[in-house]
This record gives C-alpha cells, structure tokens and sequence, in this order.
C-alpha cells in the first residue's frame, strides 16, 4: 500500500516503479477499514477472522469489485 495525494501522482509513481494500477481510495475510507479491520487485534482472545468476516469489512467500508474480492 502506498499513500500519494493525487491521481496524477499515483500514475507519476506507477510509471516510475513499473507497477499497474490496482485501486485507490481517499483516507477516510482507509480510516474506516483500519478501524474495522484491527479494533479487536490486541485483545487477548484474538483469533484470525474467517474469509467472509474480512470480506464483509471490505464490503461495509465501500471497497467492492472485482479487485477487492478475497476468495
């Protein structure tokens, strides 16, 4: 995952690197899936979450598609 404050700097960056485009999102997106996706991650009883849990996190936060597909 890379942060960049354009669209035009993430083709600058992806041109420069070699890489093709995947997705993008604005922060508060990423805020709202950091916060679902690691909220429980220090409890003591922490247990990794079946396939359809993290895929419903995606879904809740807007992150749908093809590319956000986990299975």
């Amino acid at each position: 995952m890379v942060y960049l404050r354009s669209e035009v700097h993430v083709k600058t960056w992806l041109d420069a690197n070699g890489y093709e485009f995947g997705a993008t999102f604005p922060a508060t997106t990423m805020n709202a899936l950091a916060k679902r996706w690691w909220s429980l991650r220090l409890d003591l009883d922490w247990r990794p979450r079946p396939l359809e849990e993290s895929q419903s996190i995606l879904d809740e936060v807007g992150l749908t598609g093809g590319f956000w597909q986990l299975g």
